[in-house]
């Protein structure tokens, strides 16, 4: 398919708004003020970099700020993001299986710094695990998807549905369900299904922190914190994680693990009160004592440039 129409999707330039009331710093660290000024200033020079690249290009493009997207994104062929990880999980939740997403780190860590700045706080900058592309290479990589020489990778996503209702929001690093209070018991049972009806030996009941479920692309993320695997980028298996589970017993062996394509993880929830975070925070449903949820990678899959050294490395674990 030839690429013609592109939506440039940035995050914010003014990334730290909280650092100023009426004119006046909430902070007097010099070092972290010059720390951020610095970030809005790579940032926002990324950002005019790729532009500048996109005019060379016999391409018709716009440009969005992530906050100002509400809708589906339709009638484009690419979506490039600039920014982190945080804003290709933003735009994934925007687009189906049609429209593939070129990741642009605009902000990469440097370690130098990280380690200069290690006594005084933590210097990281953007990880960009999912953008293959940086300043450094951005106008090859868009060369080279412009004439067809690399094609998108085929990235799992959740499908949640809540009360037998799909939920819109599809996942692609992860699910968190838990009490809205960190220091409540969450209550919930659960069991894996399979897609021709048979059923895993016993349902396995929770009293814990939450359940996490995640994709391969989320697995690196907040489930490898947590002591979780890390599994092969193209993996369409999801992983799950019963967080910090009370007095487990014998089910113990049955809190981690995980689920292929052909089954379902079936969720009653026992709490008065609940919540499914998808993607972090900002996408989220609220459940009550009796919802159930179910949870697959029957969603579309996202259609995303990957760096080839990335995938080849996390198809060796």
């Amino acid at each position: 398919m030839a690429i013609r129409k592109l939506l440039l999707l940035l995050k914010p330039i003014d990334l730290y708004p909280f650092l100023e009331t009426d004119g006046v710093s909430l902070t007097k660290n010099h070092q972290v003020l010059q720390y951020l000024e610095s970030r809005c200033k790579v940032h926002r020079d990324a950002i005019n970099f790729c532009q500048e690249i996109l005019n060379k290009k016999p391409v018709e493009w716009k440009p969005i700020s992530r906050n100002d997207l509400s809708h589906p994104i339709r009638d484009v062929d690419m979506v490039i993001t600039v920014g982190g990880d945080g804003t290709l999980l933003h735009a994934s939740h925007f687009v189906d299986d049609s429209v593939p997403v070129l990741g642009v780190n605009s902000d990469p860590t440097q370690a130098q710094e990280v380690e200069e700045l290690s006594d005084q706080f933590d210097a990281s900058r953007s990880t960009g695990h999912l953008c293959a592309a940086t300043v450094e290479n951005f106008e090859q990589v868009l060369d080279d998807i412009l004439f067809g020489r690399v094609v998108p990778s085929k990235v799992s996503r959740i499908s949640v549905k809540l009360n037998s209702e799909p939920l819109l929001s599809h996942a692609l690093n992860d699910i968190l369900i838990s009490h809205p209070c960190p220091a409540a018991v969450s209550k919930f049972s659960f069991k894996i299904k399979n897609d021709d009806g048979h059923v895993s030996p016993k349902t396995v009941n929770c009293r814990s922190s939450g359940l996490r479920v995640c994709t391969a692309a989320g697995s690196t993320a907040a489930m490898l914190s947590a002591g979780g695997f890390v599994m092969p980028m193209l993996s369409p298996d999801l992983q799950f994680m019963v967080r910090e589970p009370i007095s487990p017993g014998s089910t113990l062996a049955q809190m981690h693990s995980s689920f292929k394509p052909d089954q379902t993880m079936d969720v009653k929830w026992f709490s008065d009160y609940g919540a499914i975070y998808i993607d972090g925070c900002q996408v989220n449903y609220n459940v009550q004592l009796g919802d159930t949820i179910e949870i697959s990678s029957d969603a579309p899959v996202l259609n995303v440039f990957l760096s080839q050294g990335f995938t080849q490395i996390r198809s060796r674990y």
